[in-house]
């Protein structure tokens, strides 16, 4: 009895390692389906931009160092002798 028990959880632990090895290779095809529905994204946004191939590497430097988008100068603090 212990043998044919055994056998059964070896063959149970066959069954469990290939529907792992499936949902291994299913994700990696999902996580690549993924990378490649970003990147087509990401290139319909730059078209849309209207912006040139050679002034694209300094708008993305730009955005990269946060210097695009809403300029709202700093205001200065107030000297306390000014405020007495």
């Amino acid at each position: 009895m212990a043998v044919s028990k055994s056998a059964k959880i070896g063959a149970e632990i066959e069954k469990v390692k290939a529907k792992i090895t499936e949902q291994q290779e299913r994700l990696k095809e999902l996580e690549q389906k993924k990378l490649e529905a970003e990147n087509s994204e990401i290139v319909d946004i730059v078209r849309g931009m209207s912006v040139s191939l050679a002034d694209l590497p300094d708008l993305l430097k730009k955005l990269k160092a946060g210097s695009l988008g809403q300029v709202v100068p700093k205001s200065e603090p107030a000297n306390e002798e000014e405020n007495e």
